[in-house]
């Protein structure tokens, strides 16, 4: 007889309060019917998208109390005071970067002998993400660069995706607009860009390559994607090497200033780290053939590629103007300013969606390992800490933690 696990789906503590969840109560009836000795347990909330009654209504129970729960998945970091002792959580701890404002989190984790693993560590052998909510960030932050220039340009209004049922109503405003001859450049070749083509490709935009981008006008919305070997170059004009570029990004250079004369609209999707070269500077901001005047900055790194970018944003207070001659903050969308919007969580404003996604990717790819009786390296991979001590693919993090 198979040994009961009971698997709890914790209430978000971190303020402001996300909405996704990491299983939709269809899934969860899923999961329980495919594996007989699994119960999944739903921790109150009156912030989750999808309300208690409905895990309730196909027989999934409720409990404020997951002290019996074997493993327990969120989606942000769990508060400190929330923190069980000895369990196996899954969420995203923020915490592999160092991040000073997670460090109390990760001693705590440590000093409970809590079992870590971290949905941004969840990777395939080659190393790329299996799971992640990066694709909606993408089709966020691109419906957020239109909507940036309709006020802009003053064309066109559009809702913000948290103002829209759905993925589909946000898509289906852009049927009552004609979108001018803009022409968008989209940095990025991830996940969260390809949420972005996405997005573009289903609002009729027409992608084309660099060279047709710098040197041709349309009359009709374009867009062009660069990966990171189109804007950046090495110092002593090497041959392109991907992985070299990650291990000394110090030797490489921007290339990305000829975009910026011609570009109306910048997203930035890619993946960023320290010590790679910002795309453009401060300086080249205030010349007159800059003509780059909305950025969604999805990624949004502070300090980071974008020097525009000086604060992140809210999905209530989304955007922020910049006079390039000061580079200071202004009200966005004058005549002058470069107009920015920076928002961290940009799929909490789709979280029906998201979390749908989600839990499929969660459920494919991630519960077969984690319910395995032998041992999964998918899982060990991802673990960060475990017994109290830091995991040996984690332990630069030991520093930090001290």
């Amino acid at each position: 007889m198979q040994k009961k696990i009971k698997i709890g789906i914790i209430r978000e503590g971190k303020f402001p309060y996300d909405k996704r969840t990491p299983l939709t109560p269809e899934q969860c009836k899923q999961v329980m019917s495919f594996y007989p000795n699994v119960e999944i347990i739903i921790q109150p909330s009156p912030h989750r998208c999808f309300a208690d009654h409905t895990y309730q209504e196909l027989g999934i129970n409720l409990s404020e109390d997951l002290s019996d729960c074997q493993i327990l998945f969120g989606v942000k970091e769990v508060p400190v005071a929330s923190l069980i002792p000895e369990k196996t959580y899954l969420f995203f701890s923020h915490t592999i970067k160092k991040q000073a404002y997670n460090r109390n989190l990760l001693r705590t984790i440590l000093a409970q002998k809590i079992k870590l693993i971290d949905y941004e560590t969840l990777v395939w052998e080659a190393g790329n993400r299996i799971i992640g909510f990066g694709r909606f960030a993408g089709l966020v932050g691109t419906h957020y660069a239109m909507l940036m220039w309709g006020l802009k340009q003053q064309l066109f209004q559009l809702k913000p995706a948290h103002e829209c049922a759905d993925l589909a109503a946000v898509l289906a405003q852009y049927n009552a607009i004609e979108l001018p001859a803009v022409k968008i450049v989209l940095c990025g070749d991830g996940r969260v860009a390809h949420g972005s083509i996405d997005f573009l490709r289903a609002i009729g935009i027409k992608q084309i390559s660099a060279e047709d981008f710098l040197t041709n006008t349309y009359s009709v919305p374009v867009f062009v994607q660069l990966r990171s070997e189109d804007y950046y170059a090495h110092k002593l004009g090497r041959f392109w090497d991907k992985s070299d570029f990650y291990k000394h990004p110090e030797d490489y250079i921007s290339t990305f200033k000829p975009f910026t004369k011609v570009a109306d609209i910048f997203i930035n999707a890619i993946f960023w780290k320290e010590h790679i070269p910002a795309f453009y500077t401060l300086e080249e901001i205030k010349q007159p053939d800059f003509k780059i005047r909305v950025i969604s900055d999805i990624t949004c790194d502070i300090p980071g590629p974008l020097p525009t970018t000086i604060k992140s944003t809210t999905i209530e207070d989304p955007y922020f103007g910049i006079h390039p001659l000061s580079a200071k903050e202004q009200t966005p969308f004058q005549s002058n300013t470069i107009d920015v919007q920076a928002v961290s969580n940009l799929p909490c404003e789709l979280p029906v969606d998201a979390s749908i996604e989600f839990g499929e990717q969660l459920i494919r790819h991630v519960l077969p390992e984690l319910l395995d009786t032998q041992p999964s390296m998918i899982i060990e991979r991802a673990c960060i800490a475990k017994d109290g001590l830091l995991t040996p693919q984690f332990s630069y993090l030991q520093d930090f933690v001290d």
